[in-house]
């Protein structure tokens, strides 16, 4: 264990978690056991960055199951800086966390009352997803939303994020490659500090950031050579 020693009081304030819900996720399996010394328990760095982590997944919808299995497939003795490498990977590209609304929360969120038909075009439209009773809302539901009143049949704003959506996922995979291919692999091949993990996780922030920026700029660029070209035959 770090010689740096944590009371579970400790810990949940370093983390920014309530000592309950700190305690609950110990006895969820989610932490290892502290170590012990008379009656009370403390905990390492170790400790702090598998907290870290469980908290930074639950920010970005992730359920407490998948958490379970992300943690399960973690090596058995897991260092600080394989946890920092965890959070930048698997933490979602998008700074706002997913909401599991009602119906009349959702409404609410989207500034209008929604029909059952509405809510199919949201989900279609990858806007929205179900969670038994409640509603989780997608970063895109505002655009979804505003689809609503556009008058162009359904069937072709599903078609178009049908497109959209197969390939996003292509050049997501193929983005993720490079990155632990040829960024966090090397970088795993030498031995590096907690500092070093902490400096690379807000690299990987940044990239994503300036990624996002591309894929945009790309598009327009390809959508405006498409017109170019069309305007050219006819």
């Amino acid at each position: 264990m770090s010689s740096t020693v944590l009371t579970v009081d400790e810990l949940a304030t370093a983390v920014g978690l309530t000592v309950r819900t700190t305690r609950y996720y110990a006895s969820l399996g989610l932490l290892p056991p502290p170590e012990r010394r008379g009656r009370v328990a403390y905990y390492g760095a170790e400790h702090r960055a598998r907290l870290e982590l469980v908290r930074a997944l639950q920010d970005h919808g992730f359920t407490l199951q998948a958490i379970e299995r992300v943690l399960a497939g973690l090596p058995e003795h897991a260092t600080v800086e394989d946890l920092a490498l965890q959070r930048a990977m698997l933490t979602s590209w998008s700074s706002q966390p997913q909401e599991r609304l009602t119906r009349a929360q959702l409404e609410e969120v989207a500034g209008r009352s929604l029909s059952d038909r509405d809510l199919e075009t949201l989900q279609a439209l990858g806007s929205l997803e179900r969670d038994g009773g409640r509603y989780v809302a997608m970063p895109n539901l505002p655009v979804g939303v505003e689809l609503l009143d556009v008058d162009i049949p359904p069937g072709s704003m599903e078609a178009a994020s049908e497109a959209i959506r197969r390939h996003m996922d292509a050049l997501a995979e193929e983005l993720t490659d490079i990155l632990r291919e040829q960024v966090l692999r090397p970088y795993r091949r030498e031995a590096h500090s907690a500092e070093d993990a902490e400096r690379l996780e807000q690299t990987v922030s940044r990239l994503r950031r300036l990624t996002l920026e591309a894929v945009v700029t790309g598009f327009q660029r390809a959508a405006n050579a498409v017109i170019a070209r069309s305007l050219a035959r006819d």
